[in-house]
């Protein structure tokens, strides 16, 4: 009985004391957890900061430039050919990636949003970033028939089905980017809208490395390939001229060289500048998916630097090309013009060799009044 007692005593004050332990760390949990409701908010605070501040002025920008450019072929009937078509719907994807430029980096979160505001949400900014990329490739594989078959390009299907050719760099990507909604994803009836319930993990794979990667491999390859052809036809130039002119190095052949040398650097800074950053985002964005400890700040500047220097492309193709700027220099000189034309004065004297003299008309108009 003694010990029975001595037992149920002891459980007793265990219980006290446990019960008295945990009111005196209740409130330091709720402290601790109102702490990190607010440490999380005001990182999530500064993460929508940090996107809108490396988004939104180039998203900007990429829109204006296209508009830019597109009002400068449009407006321009000496640009009226298929290479330019080509290039115009390579404009018109690039200012709708523009705009979606923005919501990329976002798709890495959570939304609050049902199955199909969810879906649009993520598939629209993948649509357009895959029609970008089937347009740049499509323009970069008719400047290389151009180039490469010059005699037999106007019996080329790329010269002959222009429409045929537009309509399968946005159909195709289309069609690829509206899979998930068709039911090739991982939605359930409490899923949350993240883009792990939109997209499989297949899906991305397949995207990456069976659409993305090899059509950045084979707009590379065209350029390389574009760069050959120009150099093996610049060493014919050159040595038809040596034989013509039979002396040394001219200055015109310092010129070509030059020419050409410029070309090999905007073609090299253009791949590490545009699309090194790209390709490190899509392995990142993998990696964060395979659940690997990835800072989000990192995950952010990769993703927000990559997808905005890709899209920068086209504006730099654009505007670097004088018969696409020539429209608004033309514009920009009339206005120039417009405005530094003097006043027309009605009382002008001439010379007899018909040049006006304007300072003598004062000078007379003065001897007639003095006279009268």
């Amino acid at each position: 009985m003694c010990q029975t007692s001595w037992a149920s005593l002891l459980t007793t004050l265990e219980k006290m004391t446990l019960h008295t332990t945990l009111q005196n760390v209740s409130p330091w949990l709720d402290t601790k957890k109102e702490e990190a409701k607010v440490q999380a908010s005001e990182v999530d605070n500064f993460e929508q900061k940090l996107i809108f501040w490396m988004t939104t002025p180039l998203g900007t920008f990429i829109i204006l430039a296209n508009l830019f450019i597109i009002v400068g072929i449009v407006f321009n009937r000496k640009l009226y050919n298929t290479t330019n078509y080509f290039f115009l719907s390579l404009l018109s994807a690039d200012f709708f990636t523009g705009v979606a430029l923005p919501v990329i980096p976002r798709m890495s979160s959570d939304k609050d949003m049902g199955y199909h505001g969810c879906l649009l949400v993520y598939i629209l900014p993948n649509f357009f970033f895959l029609t970008f990329l089937a347009n740049l490739l499509m323009v970069h594989y008719e400047k290389y028939v151009c180039i490469v078959y010059p005699l037999h390009y106007r019996n080329l299907w790329v010269h002959r089905c222009v429409p045929l050719a537009l309509l399968l760099v946005w159909t195709l990507p289309l069609i690829f980017a509206s899979l998930p909604m068709v039911g090739w994803n991982n939605w359930n009836v409490n899923a949350t809208c993240r883009y792990s319930h939109v997209f499989q993990k297949a899906y991305l794979y397949l995207e990456i490395y069976g659409f993305l990667i090899p059509a950045i491999l084979a707009t590379l390859f065209i350029t390389v390939k574009v760069l050959i052809v120009a150099r093996r036809q610049h060493k014919s130039i050159k040595k038809l001229y040596r034989s013509v002119q039979r002396g040394g190095c001219s200055e015109l052949e310092q010129q070509m060289d030059l020419r050409y040398a410029k070309c090999i650097a905007s073609v090299s800074l253009t791949f590490l500048v545009c699309w090194v950053p790209y390709i490190a985002s899509l392995h990142v964005s993998l990696l964060a998916m395979e659940q690997y400890n990835i800072k989000w700040l990192t995950l952010v500047i990769l993703t927000c630097v990559g997808s905005g220097s890709t899209a920068v492309i086209p504006v730099i193709l654009g505007l670097s090309n004088r018969q696409y700027t020539e429209l608004w220099r033309t514009v920009c000189g009339r206005c120039c013009l417009a405005w530094r034309k003097p006043p027309q004065n009605p009382a002008i004297i001439r010379d007899m060799t018909g040049q006006v003299k304007p300072g003598r008309t004062l000078d007379l108009l003065t001897q007639q009044a003095s006279t009268t």
